[in-house]
């Protein structure tokens, strides 16, 4: 009976349309930077199977606690399982310990679950917040579960468009509105020339006073050439 059972499932694995075989490609473009006293988060909000466009108004800005957000990248389903874990496990933390938690606390639980669930899950995340500790801070949690603390990051396959501008026009000391364009001019670039990312701007200020959430639709997203 198990034979047969075992043959009928390898007969229909056979029979199944390539497609459903096949590896699912994804992409977008998300970014964080830091300044005096807050960061600045952003992504794209396109989510894509391949060539075709699941979501285009997606939200891969990820709400850990008060004052500390994840910026998504990879599978989706894989980051929102982790992010999930992670603010379950971050809202225990704040109960136990009666104060808000600290991002370098999330951060590291974002690594761990990168690095454990390494050989399972398509998760590259960007971690950002403040805490009365350290500031703004910003930390990078590649695929694979690496860590590192970084003054601006940026993750997705839109990032790989934009290093270059990124490098030129980071500068040390940025102010809150500095950082509010850099993020925006560099997210816009990268959806411009990345298949995978696109739909709107999402950014979030987050600081002492908490987030503001901001929204850039049409023809409010930069744009640096004419057709």
């Amino acid at each position: 009976m198990a034979a047969a059972t075992l043959l009928s499932s390898m007969e229909s694995s056979l029979n199944q349309p390539k497609w459903l075989k096949e590896e699912v490609s994804t992409g977008t473009s998300i970014m964080a930077v830091e300044f005096d006293g807050g960061v600045v988060i952003g992504a794209d909000s396109r989510t894509s199977s391949g060539a075709y466009v699941a979501n285009r108004v997606s939200d891969k800005l990820t709400e850990i606690s008060d004052r500390i957000f994840c910026c998504r990248s990879g599978s989706s389903a894989d980051t929102q399982a982790t992010a999930d874990q992670v603010k379950y496990y971050i809202s225990l933390h704040t109960m136990e310990q009666g104060e808000p938690p600290l991002v370098n606390t999330a951060a590291n639980l974002f690594r761990r679950y990168c690095y454990e669930n390494r050989e399972k899950r398509t998760a590259g995340i960007l971690c950002a917040g403040w805490d009365k500790r350290e500031g703004g801070q910003v930390y990078s949690i590649p695929l694979g579960g690496m860590y590192v603390r970084q003054p601006f990051a940026i993750g997705g396959s839109g990032s790989t468009y934009v290093y270059g501008y990124c490098d030129a026009q980071y500068k040390a000391g940025m102010s809150r509105e500095e950082c509010i364009a850099f993020v925006k001019n560099a997210l816009g670039l990268a959806v411009a020339r990345d298949g995978s990312s696109g739909g709107v701007l999402r950014l979030a200020v987050i600081d002492e006073n908490g987030v503001e959430r901001m929204l850039f639709t049409g023809s409010e997203i930069p744009t640096f050439y004419t057709e």
